[in-house]
């Protein structure tokens, strides 16, 4: 299963990267930008709840194809872009095992839970 799941995130990334391709920007802006969507990171900063859901909202699919769908409807090459981030963003981590968060804490994930086991 967890062979399928990567294969799955890896073809994700790969359409992000593809999109991306076409798009009127230089090929630093994707490295320069993958970080981006770990910001929501800050979320935890006013605690795990909070923190989870801005986490999990950053690196939702469904929030990349709608910025990507809006940019393309819209002829906003800089709002396509931020899906593709998102898109690509998400792909990666979910391929190295950082899935959604929990609230009861962010090495808690819907893949698996990160880190050592507990002694």
């Amino acid at each position: 299963m967890k062979t399928l799941l990567n294969l799955d995130e890896l073809a994700s990334l790969l359409l992000a990267v593809l999109v991306f391709a076409y798009l009127p920007y230089t090929w630093w802006w994707l490295p320069a930008l993958f970080l981006v969507p770990d910001l929501s990171m800050l979320g935890y900063l006013a605690g795990p709840r909070l923190g989870a859901w801005c986490y999990n909202l950053a690196h939702h699919k469904l929030l990349a194809l709608a910025l990507g769908a809006a940019g393309y409807l819209l002829g906003q090459p800089a709002l396509l872009l931020a899906g593709v981030v998102v898109l690509f963003h998400s792909s990666f981590d979910r391929l190295l095992g950082y899935g959604f968060k929990h609230e009861t804490g962010f090495k808690h994930t819907h893949l698996s839970p990160l880190g050592p086991p507990a002694a």
